[in-house]
């Protein structure tokens, strides 16, 4: 083999090496540190896509006033099933003990991403681990994501979405999160 190829093969390989050992110092400081958190509320904010979302649930279509206009009672019957409906979700155990989130008709994302609404700082919790969204009767569907540990509501682990019942514990490794009024 020629010098500069020998050479070459030479820097190549350092700089492998050096690759290496730089992706290996950031993945110890990860662990060390934990990652970084943002605030979720300032982001939002500017776009103004909650505002036009909140306004939206606010006033209702006008075919669906004119519909519950003519039955009587309907409206009153929909108000009591709202009025029981969770509000916020709140974590009991875990790292994140004592957080709470307003329910406000989106889906939220549980998992180690950061991209995800609740960021969990948990060993036994997937990148992707689970979502909760709101169906069409109003109710909470909890699905798990195809997580390695799964998801449990209730000491049952979840195979297909499932309704939240009001106050059941949702499990994903240490962190428990209810659903509550």
């Amino acid at each position: 083999m020629s010098e500069l190829t020998l050479t070459v093969m030479r820097l190549g390989f350092l700089a492998v090496l050096w690759l290496f050992v730089i992706v290996a110092v950031q993945v110890i400081r990860s662990d060390l540190f934990g990652t970084r958190v943002t605030a979720r509320g300032s982001r939002r904010g500017g776009d103004g896509r909650p505002a036009q979302r909140a306004a939206q649930q606010a006033t209702p279509p006008p075919q669906r006033q004119q519909q519950s206009g003519g039955r009587r009672g309907a409206g009153r019957a929909e108000s009591r099933g709202r009025r029981g409906a969770p509000t916020k979700l709140v974590i009991s155990e875990g790292t994140l003990t004592g957080t709470t989130v307003a329910l406000q008709g989106q889906t939220i994302t549980l998992g180690r991403a950061h991209d995800s609404t609740i960021v969990l700082d948990d060993d036994y919790a997937s990148s992707r681990h689970a979502r909760i969204y709101p169906d069409r009767d109003g109710r909470w569907i909890v699905e798990d994501l195809g997580s390695t540990n799964g998801t449990y509501l209730d000491r049952t682990r979840l195979t297909t979405p499932t309704p939240i019942p009001l106050g059941a514990p949702i499990r994903i490794g240490k962190t428990v999160i209810e659903l509550r009024k």
